[in-house]
């Protein structure tokens, strides 16, 4: 078969892999929005008694906006290996970017939700009761890292993509 060959590289092809790269940048966004969110929330009530705890407790708000960073590298990615199916894109290729946008995607918006949930309480706990800030940063760390299993994967499936 040839590159060209249309049933090989149907022209609908590279719609896939473009929908990975949106799915890698919309979920990913959504985590980090809700997180930020909800921890701002959280911040804004906390600093009514505390507020010179603020600074300490924007950590949750950090660690949700790394949550989006994670789909931009993985749309990006996927992005600039984007081409017409004319030119060589396989339905397979598109499929694998999909797969890849999806999963980074759909495990940022997990970590961002539990990132929003932790921190808002986190916060709020931190300033009746300082001791309570490690074990917010340590879960907020285990509540991070399900997005970056996300990006490992998709990393993974974006490198081994051959057949």
């Amino acid at each position: 078969m040839s590159s060209t060959d249309t049933t090989a590289n149907p022209e609908y092809a590279p719609f896939f892999g473009v929908l990975g790269a949106a799915s890698a940048v919309v979920f990913s966004a959504l985590g980090a929005a809700y997180g930020t969110a909800r921890s701002g929330t959280g911040i804004a009530a906390m600093a009514v008694m505390r507020p010179e705890l603020i600074m300490k407790c924007i950590i949750p708000v950090v660690m949700a906006g790394i949550v989006a960073i994670y789909g931009l590298v993985v749309a990006i990615l996927i992005a600039s290996s984007l081409k017409a199916a004319k030119d060589g894109y396989s339905l397979y290729l598109g499929f694998v970017h999909m797969g890849a946008g999806l999963a980074v995607g759909l495990a940022g918006l997990a970590a961002g939700f539990a990132i929003g949930i932790v921190g808002d309480a986190g916060v709020r706990g931190t300033a009746q009761q300082p001791r309570l800030f490690v074990g917010m940063i340590l879960i907020l760390i285990f509540s991070e890292v399900l997005g970056l299993y996300g990006l490992i994967i998709a990393v993974f499936m974006y490198a081994n993509n051959s057949v």
